[in-house]
């Protein structure tokens, strides 16, 4: 295995962990409670907009690792 393959497979491995982190921040910033009929939103949307940016990580982490793991000598 080369040196390319192991760092294709290291960058889907980040994007895995970049987007596990990711999604629980988003659902982690956002809350509903129901209060004596009342419905309270509280929402953080830094901490939305931290989830959202690890879930972008993600994405070009993924296509990173696609990519060099297609890629021809």
């Amino acid at each position: 295995m080369n040196l390319a393959k192991i760092v294709g497979i290291v960058l889907i491995i980040l994007s895995l962990a970049a987007g596990y982190v990711g999604l629980n921040r988003v659902a982690d910033s956002t809350k509903e409670i129901n209060f004596l009929g009342l419905k309270i939103d509280a929402s953080n949307e830094s901490g939305q907009i931290q989830g959202f940016l690890y879930l972008g990580a993600a994405v070009l982490l993924l296509a990173g690792g696609i990519y060099t793991l297609k890629k021809k000598d």
